[in-house]
């Protein structure tokens, strides 16, 4: 038996799978440098979206391009990743004045040339955004994304009165339990209240905030406007007064009377009709 041959044929065997998991090690780590993701979060009716993500080529800025309904660019950012690759950046839509679905492009372009070039689409309605929480990724093997927030801003959603009642209920959501400073406007523009509270918030963000009405200053008949402001976010909500008691609202009970009476009115002429009809 030629011990030698076989020894150098074991060698040469060793060689050639050391070579094979080398070049597997390598190709798995190259996997695991490549891609970006990106999310587009934002609360129904926020004036915000928020963008996040992650990167493997950290060295290049990444351009955002924000195209309307109609094909428009509305929108045009740039963002620096910070030395681990992720971003983040944020997009005011009260001026999309389209409803519809934007779509957000992203593209790192190092030396002129397309790295990456990813695109979500959003939904605005009247200049708010639709709930938003969507995603794309080319990240391999594991890669995991941090989980992107997003900041609750100060919102109006209610104001609650009994018709002829000066006490008004608002209600609303913010994600901060700093102070609220709340402002009246009357229909011709003048301030009639100003107030300051802490909002004692339940488990979804959610505050409630009381307003009496009547006086000197609530003499003008017409919409009124209750502002609320929270750092620099901002909403509102308009009541109608009358006499300086809340006025009722045209709205579904008040339809569904008409319609109620509407119907009533056909069925008695109908009646009528019948009635003066000649009989042979």
């Amino acid at each position: 038996m030629n011990f030698k041959s076989s020894t150098t044929s074991m060698a040469l065997a060793l060689m050639v799978l050391s070579v094979i998991s080398i070049t597997s090690t390598q190709q798995d780590a190259f996997a695991q440098t490549t891609g970006m993701s990106i999310s587009a979060m934002a609360s129904e009716g926020s004036d915000t979206i928020s963008i996040s993500g992650h990167t493997k080529s950290y060295v290049t800025d990444i351009t955002f391009t924000v195209i309307s309904p109609s094909l428009n660019v509305v929108n045009i950012g740039q963002v620096t990743p910070d030395a681990n690759g992720n971003f983040a950046t944020e997009f005011k839509v009260p001026m999309w004045k389209e409803n519809g679905f934007y779509t957000i492009k992203a593209e790192q372009s190092p030396h002129g040339s397309s790295l990456y070039k990813m695109s979500l689409r959003v939904e605005v309605v009247n200049g708010r955004a639709s709930e938003t929480n969507v995603s794309q990724s080319t990240l391999e093997k594991g890669f995991v994304e941090p989980t992107p927030t997003v900041r609750k801003e100060l919102m109006i959603k209610e104001a609650n009165s009994m018709a002829g009642s000066n006490t008004i209920k608002i209600s609303g959501t913010t994600g901060s339990a700093n102070t609220i400073t709340l402002k009246v406007l009357a229909p011709n523009g003048n301030v009639v209240v100003v107030d300051q509270f802490a909002p004692s918030l339940n488990a979804n963000g959610q505050f409630t905030k009381e307003i009496t009405t009547g006086g000197a200053l609530w003499k003008q008949d017409g919409n009124y406007t209750i502002v609320a402001q929270q750092g620099n976010d901002k909403s509102s909500i308009e009541v109608g007064i009358k006499d300086g008691v809340v006025i009722p609202e045209f709205g579904t009970i008040a339809v569904m009377i008409l319609a109620v009476a509407i119907i009533s009115i056909i069925a008695v002429s109908a009646k009528s009709k019948l009635s003066i009809m000649p009989r042979y």
